[in-house]
Order: C-alpha cells, then sequence, then structure tokens
C-alpha cells in the first residue's frame, strides 16, 4: 500500500519556516514527498477578497489563519509589498531538492491563480503557468515535470496546457485514484494524481474534530486498505510544516504502522501504471469543510469511448 504527502508550499512564511521543518520530519520518519511550490510574489493579503464567498469566513474562524499564517503575510500585497517567494528563496527550493525530494510548480502567484482562474481567459492562464515554468527552470536548471494546482482550481485551458508544457503528470484534483482527464468531451494526455483524503484544515472544527483528535479520523479513513492502491494526502508548509506539525507527526508515525510506504505522488503513479489509467470528466464540485467548488475527478467514460482510437479523440491545444 502507498500513502503519497504532496506539500502545497502557498507563502514566503511557509517557505523560510514550515519546509525545513518539514524536511526533517519525512526524514526523521523515513517518509518521501513531492513538495509543490509557489514561485513568484506572495499576495497573501489580497485573499481578504474572499471575504464575500459562501462559507469562506466559517472556514477562517475554524482554522485560525492569524495564528497559522500570521499578521505579516496576511498583509502582504496590500499595506506590505509581497516578497518574490523564487527569486528570494531560491537556494532553499534548490535544497528541498538535493535532500532528495521531487519538486514541481504550485502556482506563479497562489492569490491570483485561485481567485482568477475559474473564469481566466487562455491568454491569462498560459501567461501564469508560463511564468511559473520559466522560473522553475532558473530555479533548478531543468523544466518541471509535476504541477498541482493552488487550491485545486483549473479551467479546461490550463488541463490542455498541463499536456502541452510537457509535464509528466499533475495534481490538480480531488478524487479516488489516478485518472486521465477528460474535459469537455477533449482528452488531455497527462494522467491526473488526485488528492483522496480530507485535508487538516478541512477536519478541525467540524462534527467534533480537533487539533488533538484530527489525526485520528485520518487514520480510522486509511485503516482499510484503499480500493485502488493507495491515497493521495495534501498539507501545506505553514499548517503542518508549522503549528500542526505535531499533528503531522502522529499522522506518519500512525500511517507506518498501518503499513504504508509514504512516497511521492510520482512514486504512487507508478504503481497505478501497471494497469491502464481510466479516463474521467473533470468536474466542479463542492468539498467538505472548503468554501466554493474545486475540480474533481467524475465518472469514467464508457468502454466504447476508451476504444476509440486516441487520434479521434486528443485536440492539440491551442
Amino acid at each position: 500500500m502507498k500513502l503519497a504527502l504532496k506539500v502545497d508550499v502557498d507563502t514566503w512564511r511557509g517557505t523560510v519556516e514550515g519546509v525545513p521543518r518539514l524536511v526533517s520530519l519525512l526524514r526523521a520518519h523515513g517518509a518521501q514527498a513531492t513538495f509543490l511550490f509557489s514561485l513568484g510574489p506572495d499576495h497573501t493579503g489580497r485573499a481578504i477578497k474572499r471575504a464575500l464567498r459562501p462559507g469562506f469566513m466559517k472556514k477562517v474562524s475554524r482554522t485560525s489563519v492569524v495564528e497559522h499564517y500570521g499578521v505579516r503575510t496576511l498583509l502582504y500585497g496590500t499595506l506590505l509589498p509581497g516578497p518574490d517567494i523564487g527569486r528570494r528563496g531560491a537556494d532553499r527550493l534548490r535544497a528541498v531538492r538535493d535532500e532528495g525530494f521531487e519538486v514541481g510548480i504550485h502556482c506563479w502567484d497562489h492569490v491570483r491563480w485561485q481567485d482568477g482562474v475559474e473564469h481566466a481567459d487562455a491568454a491569462w492562464t498560459e501567461r501564469e503557468m508560463q511564468r511559473a515554468v520559466e522560473r522553475f527552470a532558473n530555479i533548478f536548471g531543468e523544466a518541471p515535470l509535476t504541477h498541482g494546482a493552488a487550491g485545486w482550481q483549473m479551467n479546461p485551458q490550463a488541463l490542455r496546457l498541463t499536456q502541452r508544457l510537457g509535464f509528466d503528470y499533475c495534481s490538480d484534483t480531488r478524487g479516488s485514484h489516478p485518472f486521465i482527464p477528460v474535459c469537455n468531451a477533449e482528452i488531455v494526455a497527462c494522467p491526473q494524481v488526485p488528492t483522496t483524503l480530507p485535508t487538516l484544515d478541512e477536519l478541525i472544527g467540524l462534527d467534533g474534530t480537533t487539533v488533538d483528535n484530527a489525526h485520528e479520523r485520518l487514520l480510522a479513513l486509511t485503516q482499510a486498505a484503499p480500493a485502488h492502491g493507495g491515497h493521495v494526502f495534501t498539507l501545506h508548509a505553514e499548517l503542518e510544516g508549522m503549528k500542526l506539525a505535531p499533528v503531522f507527526e502522529r499522522l506518519l508515525a500512525g500511517w507506518r504502522e498501518q503499513g504504508y510506504e509514504l512516497c511521492s505522488t510520482r512514486r504512487l503513479l507508478q504503481g497505478a501504471k501497471g494497469t491502464s489509467l481510466p479516463r474521467c470528466e473533470v468536474v466542479r464540485r463542492e468539498v467538505p469543510g472548503r468554501s466554493g467548488t474545486l475540480m474533481c475527478q467524475g465518472a469514467e467514460f464508457l468502454a466504447e469511448f476508451d476504444a476509440a482510437p486516441p487520434e479521434l479523440l486528443v485536440q492539440q491545444p491551442g
């Protein structure tokens, strides 16, 4: 059994404080993970615009945003200039790769992507993704091979670009197992490895779940062997790498006891490729504990559709 750990790094503070602590925790438990970095400016303060979004203020009150992110971070992009994460933190990012962890792209500007991509046009979407790709190549000296969208937010053009930009696979969705995405009847030749488990900030504060027992709730979900051979858990450098580090450490120990190999998302996909990946529609759905809708794995297509020649199904993006 495999359980992949996907680390989303949203902010400058998460990069400089949360990431090193997570690297130490993972090393101590013999665990691997995939780190996905925000590579442009930290404009976390601009997320204040979400205050009118249904359910957002309830989530903020449950997860103590000020406590986890800090006042300074919550002013970046408004009263304070946002630090350029990739420029100022390049050495820190390379250090994660040099420790043997897989690295990839989370986004260019986290707030801008999460709040803007759903209704963005093709030019805006390509510009944002291309900025992140170019910055990644400048930092690491090689092209990025994986992408995990901020807030699980994508649009049809962004999905097409995962293929055109040459990613081996991406983790932009929520779902149950790896799949080939289909959007508007168009196959995107870039596998998705979806997040399968709820995140800590989705659980804490709901249905009696607290910081003290959140690990028990997650371990109960992973007690039985997963139907498709593996799980994906998304954590955040700003949460599990800081105030929630003790919770994450309990999870690491518990998953080891349950017999899981704690691995990167790439490793999980490699295990799944022994069988043909299903083609599944990508749809927008609500996820308990999170405001708004996210990109999710939908229904598998019928066998007749799967059997059609690929050249009749895949439209070249652009």
